[in-house]
């Protein structure tokens, strides 16, 4: 089979085939994360940067790969190795900074949360001018509340472990289950295309 396709939809349909794991995958650990948060009450700032650089890690390589997968079919691969990068390295910086506080938390993870968001919503808009691909509202709205959280992190840093975990908890599991959804209609349009078994 040729390895070009006729139309960007057909493109983003294989890559769809090959990669709404990964999508899928993102979204499972971002529930994870933010389940975790919430029913840990008793967790410190060391285990909260722990679980979230775990995740970002986890985030950040199946971001790369998705898009390292999808560079010779969708010229729009970068936004996801740029995003997939920003959380690989956040949650590295998690890794490496044992002596943390709880403020500097909140800004590490506020900062990874813009830099993602604003990458997310740019995807979003690349994979809008593909016709049929109604999933990019999903990735807007995954975007838009990931850019809208790590404002509220950054420029209104909340007091108290407890209120930081909250937060983080609640965000990781909408931003979870809209992944997990965004993956479903993803593999959903590659299996009505015909690419997808």
């Amino acid at each position: 089979m040729s390895t070009q396709f006729s139309t960007n939809e057909e493109a983003l349909l294989r890559i769809g085939k090959d990669l709404w794991w990964a999508v899928l995958l993102r979204g499972v650990f971002a529930v994870v994360f933010g389940i975790v948060a919430l029913v840990w009450p008793s967790v410190t700032v060391w285990a909260l940067v722990v679980v979230f650089g775990a995740y970002a890690i986890v985030d950040g390589i199946s971001a790369i790969v998705r898009a390292v997968q999808a560079r010779k079919v969708e010229s729009g691969w970068i936004w996801w190795l740029l995003g997939g990068v920003v959380s690989l390295v956040a949650g590295i910086v998690a890794f490496v900074w044992p002596g943390i506080t709880a403020l500097a938390a909140v800004f590490v993870i506020g900062i990874w949360a813009i830099m993602g968001g604003i990458l997310e919503i740019a995807g979003s808009f690349r994979l809008r001018k593909l016709d049929g691909a109604a999933h990019w509202i999903v990735l807007l709205v995954a975007g838009i509340l990931e850019l809208l959280f790590g404002i509220v992190l950054v420029f209104f840093p909340v007091s108290g472990i407890l209120s930081i975990v909250w937060l983080v908890g609640v965000f990781a599991v909408l931003f979870g289950v809209l992944f997990v959804v965004s993956a479903f209609q993803v593999r959903s349009a590659a299996k009505k295309a015909g690419v997808l078994q």
